[in-house]
């Protein structure tokens, strides 16, 4: 055994990991990377299927990432923000204000300051506790009451969200699986359905070999559950202070996606009961979620096939809420911030809010949260080259270009009964496993289903990491066609080991190739 594997076991505890199952093999030891391929110590590659987690957008290795931090380390690597400002930091708050505020029909509010962390749960944990402390600030005084105190805000997210793991994040969290063991330390939050049309108890469709989304039949009951829990809160005399939600897909509840048009008609029934929105881009911001079928098309002239789904609203830039026209009160950024490189975050918010803060140092207005990396020189010179990188003309067509192929070799993944659901948004996708695409029966957790398929997958040189039963695909943006349906073809060998079926497709690895 390698002898970083050896240390490894010996040391280290993993992430969400079952460390009984992790001692019975020698892990892959990551070694190098190089764009959408890694190398192991045993100088073995691998696809990246995944961006390594979800974070590494440009590719490994990219030239000018690595410069930008180079130059970076020639001049200070950290210094504290509580009391000081620093140069790229301060270049990286106004990009991202730009980005944020694109110019067209998104309406307000305008997005105007910005307050660094270090990952996706801080990022949520900043937006929560702002907002919290905000509607005591402002309901107490327009109500006229003594205290802000009197004032208890209230939270609404999805059925099956996941917001990160400080415990103000996992308590607008919904996954028992994941949050159960907190919940004598966690503060109560309500939830509301979420638009899963493949599983939806009111989508009266039968299964059928496309996205369900596309095929569903109700009556968008999942937005009425919405109103209805927004009217429900509001007659006991305390509207909730905020709606959180991660916008066009659900992450790690399984790469739920949202039909066109349920964001933007739940986002107006908050505002109009008058909750804040919180959206959480951990996953979904730096153009993850693509562009819009139009666009596509502009920016390749020869695509005639159609694209799926074309979101209701144009392609405004970097963020998933703009797809249709929801500006948020709270942006929360991580991931993909700094390309992959850095752990680093970011909390957009408006002016209004910001005001609430404001006072005499003896009133003790002060927000008091802070991170002893905020703001880190090193975080913020990658991050202001990847927002670079994302805003050429090249990084965009190479977007669409990605977009459009992701859509076509997915396609393939139809022949086999053991995928029950399809599921592309933009440049991401998640497949789910069933026992039988007829029924919809899903495999229990002892099954090990996604586990399975994707450690087979790792046989043949694909890495990625299964959502319970959903297979996830989310390449780095400089994926190739040939590397994509590679990473398509080996998770349909892979389903195909691991689940025989008679009659099943003879050559998967040729039919991804369309």
């Amino acid at each position: 055994m390698n002898k970083f594997a050896q240390l490894d076991r010996k040391f280290v505890w993993h992430p969400f990991t079952q460390m009984r199952d992790w001692l019975k093999r020698e892990p892959i030891v990551i070694a190098s990377g190089q764009g959408a391929v890694l190398r192991d110590v045993r100088g073995r590659e691998y696809l990246d299927a995944n961006s390594s987690i979800w974070t590494n957008l440009h590719g490994h290795q990219h030239p000018k990432i690595n410069s930008a931090i180079a130059r970076q380390l020639k001049k200070i690597s950290h210094s504290s923000a509580l009391g000081y400002a620093n140069e790229p930091a301060s270049l990286l708050a106004a990009k991202l204000v730009q980005a944020a505020n694109p110019k067209s029909e998104i309406r307000n509010p305008k997005l105007e300051k910005v307050f660094f962390s270090d990952d996706g749960s801080t990022a949520l944990e900043v937006a929560l506790k702002l907002a919290y402390e905000f509607t005591r600030r402002t309901r107490g005084k327009t109500a006229g009451r003594a205290s802000s105190r009197a004032v208890t805000p209230k939270f609404l997210s999805l059925d099956g969200a996941y917001h990160g793991d400080t415990i103000g994040a996992v308590s607008l969290g919904h996954i028992d699986l994941f949050h159960r063991a907190y919940g004598g330390m966690l503060f109560r939050t309500d939830k509301v359905m979420s638009p899963y049309c493949y599983r939806c108890p009111f989508n009266r469709a039968k299964p059928e070999r496309a996205d369900a989304r596309n095929y569903r039949k109700c009556n968008w009951e999942c937005v009425g559950e919405v109103e209805q829990k927004f009217s429900t809160q509001k007659k006991k005399g305390n509207p909730y202070a905020a709606f959180v939600f991660e916008p066009l897909m659900q992450g790690a509840a399984g790469m739920i996606p949202q039909p066109d048009g349920w964001l933007r008609q739940v986002a107006d029934i908050a505002r109009r009961h008058g909750a804040l929105l919180i959206a959480d881009e951990v996953m979904t911001g730096f153009g993850r979620t693509g562009i819009v079928a139009a666009d596509v098309r502009r920016l390749i002239p020869n695509s005639r096939k159609k694209l799926e789904p074309p979101h209701v609203g144009r392609y405004d830039g970097l963020f998933a809420s703009h797809h249709e026209a929801v500006q948020p009160d709270f942006l929360c950024l991580a991931k993909g911030l700094t390309g992959g490189y850095l752990p680093m975050a970011a909390t957009l918010t408006t002016q209004k809010v910001f005001d609430a803060f404001l006072g005499e140092y003896e009133e003790f207005k002060t927000f008091f949260h802070g991170h002893s990396f905020t703001g880190n020189q090193l975080g913020a010179a990658a991050s202001v080259a990847s927002v670079e990188i994302l805003q050429t003309e090249k990084s965009i067509r190479q977007r669409a270009q990605l977009q459009k192929n992701l859509h076509e070799v997915l396609q393939s993944l139809w022949s086999l009964p053991n995928i029950g659901d399809v599921r592309h948004v933009g440049l991401v996708a998640g497949i789910e496993l069933v026992k039988n695409w007829r029924t919809r029966e899903p495999f229990v957790l002892r099954d090990r289903a996604g586990i399975r398929v994707c450690e087979a997958m790792a046989r043949r040189g694909v890495l990625t990491r299964p959502v319970g039963n959903v297979i996830v695909l989310m390449p780095p943006y400089c994926t190739t066609k040939a590397q994509l349906q590679k990473m398509v073809s080996t998770l349909c060998e892979a389903v195909t080991e691991i689940f025989p079926v008679k009659n099943q497709a003879s050559n998967p690895r040729r039919q991804a190739s369309v």
